[in-house]
């Protein structure tokens, strides 16, 4: 007996009569399935069932699989994110429900619409967004913290440049290369623990790769000379790059769309004030330790931890979770249509490992909006980045100041940063206001980007303006407030406007976002004592403050024009189709 799930509560037996007597009319197979001797509800859903809840759903979430992103090629991209209440959809409904395109009626078969997709139940407690309010945040304070343990492995070693200096008899460009050779890892990491993740799921990817950045700090500290450093360095950043690219999705897994802004708000801040870690642990263990293994051997126990905790999250990525759940519907109905649309489209993984290589480039070659937004963030990472080696310029020529002390003078960018997570949740509630009236646009989301844009350059006029030896060390230290302040807001409204603008292609465009960023942080440490040796300390910031000034008209440019420059120049639309 066919039976609704438009209802949570069970129907009558009259009701669910009159319910097949509409699928039939539909044309739909209401036919009891093998599944039927698991619950007492219906086997599978109906058109009616189904339409109430796609309704209130968003038709692409930025984590589904590279294999449905494109919604040309998907039936049912809302498996993912729906709960029905018989955790099985026939693609025949999907598609009657949908009014297929020729695209679908050539994908699909006779033999193929008796596949049913699956999803959760109503309230199914496998399913990571059912999880409690405490369980949630648990996972989010965690994969918070582990992307600042990997941020912090990459400035760990600038605290103790002249360490590596003595120990390998190098000059200080060369000491500073292994600061940025593993952010470049950064940059490389992340186009194959993508596509890893959406084969095997978020857990596995965490527990290999962060147990790879945990050994791999072993030669960084017994390295006999520079190359080996540098590679072991570089496999570092590959290794730990997963943390970064996946804590996002790992966040967006376990909260709906209507919570996730709250959870986003104040992991924003963890990309960026990690680095901040860095010089000032590191420069008490160059001054009062001496020894350059010692750095290493911190991080190597900061990560084992995070690899520990981390390893005992549950799986969260829900078309993993579903794949499971097929796989064992099928052996227990003997029923082998129940399947998932990732594993029925069944793109192989060199297909995901091309599209994500190429899809990102081509965004970054026909998306001017995107490339705009990305210089910005490239800029604040750069920014950030260059602070790490400015400072011993400026405190060391000063105040004759030691790598410990200087280190100390980082504390204001992470007391600016604090500030920060005061203010987006604050923004992040007016959006939910605008949410309630209208429909919001990207537009929306550069408010916090409005707000901390001016703080940038103003730090940085700051720290030009304060950087003579008769104003007391509060003046240039005080400049790390605003930028910290600054810094925050603008990742954090940047990175939701690139997910709204690029819905379609949301992961291409965030993974263009990490290259381009990555990038920033890896190349300013390559001349940012160069820079203030030659322009002096004043001009040299000030320069930065010029080009950070420029930058303040984006934000505020797109808010005002940014829905029309969208419909002029494609909004992400032009992306590569895999087929």
């Amino acid at each position: 007996m066919a039976e609704s799930s438009s209802s949570p509560s069970s129907l009558s037996a009259s009701s669910s009569v009159d319910l097949e007597k509409q699928a039939s009319e539909l044309h739909l197979d209401s036919k009891p399935s093998a599944t039927s001797a698991l619950t007492e509800l219906a086997p599978v859903e109906t058109v009616q069932s189904l339409q109430q809840r796609l309704s209130r759903l968003p038709s692409i979430d930025v984590n589904f699989p590279f294999s449905t992103e494109n919604e040309e090629q998907a039936v049912f991209p809302q498996e993912y994110n729906i709960e029905t209440e018989t955790g099985l959809v026939p693609v025949a409904t999907m598609r009657s429900l949908r009014n297929a395109t020729s695209v679908a009626e050539t994908t699909f078969g006779a033999k193929q619409q008796e596949i049913e997709y699956v999803t959760f139940m109503i309230d199914d407690p496998e399913n990571p967004m059912n999880w409690p309010t405490w369980r949630k945040w648990t996972v989010t304070v965690l994969v918070s913290v582990l992307v600042i343990a990997v941020a912090f492995g990459s400035s760990c070693v600038t605290g103790g440049l002249a360490l590596i200096e003595d120990r390998y008899d190098v000059s200080l460009e060369v000491a500073i290369l292994t600061c940025s050779i593993m952010v470049a890892g950064f940059a490389v990491g992340p186009l194959a623990w993508s596509p890893l993740s959406e084969q095997y799921g978020r857990r596995p990817i965490y527990f290999i790769s962060l147990l790879l950045y945990t050994i791999f700090n072993i030669p960084c500290a017994l390295a006999p000379n520079i190359g080996g450093l540098l590679v072991s360095r570089f496999l570092c950043g590959i290794f730990s790059s997963s943390g970064l690219v996946l804590a996002g999705g790992t966040i967006a897994d376990i909260w709906d769309i209507e919570h996730r802004g709250n959870a986003i708000a104040y992991f924003a801040a963890a990309p960026y004030c990690g680095p901040v870690f860095g010089p000032l642990i590191s420069g008490f263990i160059h001054i009062y330790g001496r020894r350059l293994d010692l750095i290493f051997w911190v991080n190597m126990a900061f990560a084992g931890v995070m690899w520990i905790l981390i390893s005992a999250i549950p799986e969260t990525y829900t078309p993993v979770l579903l794949k499971r759940l097929a796989k064992k519907l099928r052996k227990e109905t003997g029923n082998p249509n129940i399947m998932t649309e990732q594993e029925h489209l069944k793109q192989s993984f060199a297909e995901i490992v091309r599209s994500v290589l190429i899809r990102p480039v081509y965004l970054i070659l026909t998306e001017p909006i995107l490339d705009l937004m990305n210089s910005y963030i490239f800029l604040i990472y750069a920014l950030l980045y260059a602070f790490f080696f400015a400072y011993p310029v400026i405190f060391g020529k000063l105040y004759n100041y030691n790598d410990a002390i200087i280190g100390l003078m980082f504390i204001p960018i992470l007391i600016g940063a604090g500030f920060s997570l005061i203010t987006t949740p604050i923004i992040e509630k007016y959006y939910r206001k605008i949410y309630a009236r209208r429909k919001p646009t990207p537009e929306d989301r550069l408010i916090g980007a409005m707000i901390g844009a001016p703080f940038v350059p103003i730090s940085l006029f700051i720290l030009g303006a304060t950087s003579f030896k008769h104003i007391i060390w509060v003046g240039p230290a005080s400049a790390g407030l605003a930028f910290g302040y600054g810094m925050v807001l603008i990742y954090f409204s940047v990175n939701n406007y690139i997910i709204d603008s690029y819905e379609k292609c949301a992961a291409s465009a965030l993974a263009a976002k990490v290259f381009t960023r990555s990038a920033g942080g890896a190349a300013f440490p390559l001349f940012t004592t160069q820079m203030y040796d030659r322009l002096g300390l004043q001009w040299a910031s000030w320069l930065l403050a010029f080009i950070s000034l420029v930058m303040v008209v984006i934000p505020f440019s797109f808010y005002r024009y940014g829905g029309g420059l969208r419909m002029v120049l494609g909004n992400g639309k032009r992306y590569v189709d895999e087929k």
